[in-house]
């Protein structure tokens, strides 16, 4: 098996310990999920690449259709599907030994296909390193643990820990919520580690059966491909022990949201961070990156937050930021500078929804840093206080969103002209879609009052 040459460590243990019977080999589509294919080894082992239409990237949440093919129409030509084998990881919750691969899209002039999102991502990494820049995040994962829910009329509960009570909120950093829900975190460390996942730990967030994952600083691409496995690794993990788990913006009424924060440096070809200077200060780049946020942001939010759901989570005093303000070491500000040492000086981006697709929207908030760093945009002056008293400044709906995201032909350049197209169609596809859907709220006041 010389395919085995070029995968991970913890990969070739995985192997070493289980006779390996399947692979999936995996696409991340617009919002994020898993398409592909399940194919037995021994055809794994002879094949280079596989084949999918197109269209997978036109589905919405939902499974309908945007309009996105294109004058040529609908035919859903084939993709080449080829596969990146340095993602290669266990899919430890596998009753047979079965790896994941993450593929990267072709079309069939051997071209990557624009709206990809880990092409995306890759475009917007090959941009800064055309400039002699290497970019560095660090992604932090917030979701729930809540109770199965199979009626999509209930609302979300949390879910039941073992007191035999349901998680409380409230409860930021408590251990013993933690505890509460042990053999499910202790299901997420061992299949983190069977897959080679590092984890900077664990705390328990605001939210009833909320928790944080925070992720080792790394590449981009390399942190969003751990984002996209952490996604299905943690709902695996949850499965196991009677409840779901959920990266909604906004699961429960009155909890919190969960957010991706995003924390960015840039080094230059000599390994020295850019954000600071050679006696340890704050350098030009550091403030256009900033500048860059402030400018750019509203026109990727529809990214960011890319569902109507996504948009509950931007409430005023519920721990997620209301507009784009930056301060040091303040978490009620869009864009936070985090204490740190000059060496490891860097910027949060607190605007993402965990609900975000992790490869766009990292994609998305490194576009705008990029063009803070070549445009040399300013900053405004550095917020101080509690930034939810400043006045709103990032689009309150997916259609205001989008209408920004159209308009946005310098970020198009950025992250793609077809990107752009077909993302917009999706987007707006699935917004009409929720507007056919009467809620209970307005059969509630509605029905018998108006």
């Amino acid at each position: 098996m010389t395919w085995t040459d070029d995968i991970p460590e913890a990969a070739l243990k995985y192997l070493e310990a289980s006779r390996l019977d399947e692979v999936e080999c995996l696409i991340p589509d617009l919002p994020g999920i898993a398409r592909g294919k399940a194919v037995p080894a021994a055809k794994w082992e002879k094949q280079t690449h596989f084949h999918l239409p197109n269209s997978i990237f036109f589905q919405t949440i939902t499974g309908d259709w945007g309009e996105a093919a294109g004058p040529g129409g609908f035919t859903e030509p084939d993709m080449i599907l080829r596969p990146d084998l340095g993602t290669a990881t266990a899919a430890p919750w596998a009753s047979d030994g079965t790896l994941q691969v993450i593929h990267d899209a072709f079309d069939q002039k051997g071209d990557p296909v624009g709206y990809s999102p880990r092409n995306v991502l890759k475009r917007v990494v090959a941009l800064y390193e055309a400039q002699g820049w290497t970019p560095v995040v660090a992604p932090e994962m917030e979701f729930y643990l809540v109770g199965r829910n199979v009626d999509p009329a209930k609302p979300i509960e949390p879910m039941m820990g073992r007191t035999g009570r349901p998680a409380a909120g409230r409860q930021a950093y408590s251990m013993t919520a933690v505890d509460d829900y042990g053999p499910v975190i202790d299901d997420i460390y061992e299949f983190a580690e069977v897959q080679g996942f590092e984890i900077d730990g664990i705390t328990q967030e605001g939210g009833a059966g909320q928790l944080e994952i925070n992720l080792r600083h790394g590449d981009p691409v390399k942190l969003a491909d751990e984002v996209f496995y952490f996604k299905r690794l943690i709902r695996e993990a949850a499965l196991r022990h009677d409840c779901f788990a959920t990266f909604m913006a906004k699961p429960i009424s009155g909890e919190p949201g969960s957010a991706m924060h995003i924390h960015h440096s840039v080094i230059d070809d000599e390994g020295r961070n850019i954000f600071t200077g050679k006696g340890g200060g704050e350098t030009d780049a550091f403030f256009h990156f900033i500048g860059g946020l402030q400018e750019h942001m509203p026109s990727v939010i529809g990214v960011m937050a890319p569902y109507v759901n996504s948009f509950r989570r931007y409430v005023k005093d519920y721990a997620a930021p209301i507009n784009l303000e930056w301060g040091r070491d303040n978490r009620t500000t869009g864009i936070r500078i985090p204490i740190s040492d000059p060496a490891a000086r860097r910027i949060e981006n607190r605007l993402a929804g965990m609900d975000c697709n992790p490869y766009l929207a990292i994609a998305a908030s490194l576009a705008c840093g990029y063009l803070g760093l070549v445009n040399k945009i300013a900053p405004d002056k550095r917020y101080k206080g509690e930034a939810y008293d400043a006045e709103p400044d990032i689009p309150q709906s997916p259609y205001e969103a989008m209408e920004l995201f159209d308009a946005a032909t310098e970020m198009h350049g950025v992250l793609g002209a077809e990107f752009a197209r077909v993302f917009s169609i999706v987007k707006r596809a699935e917004y009409s879609e929720f507007l056919q859907v009467i809620s209970p709220w307005e059969r509630e006041h509605l029905l018998l009052n108006v």
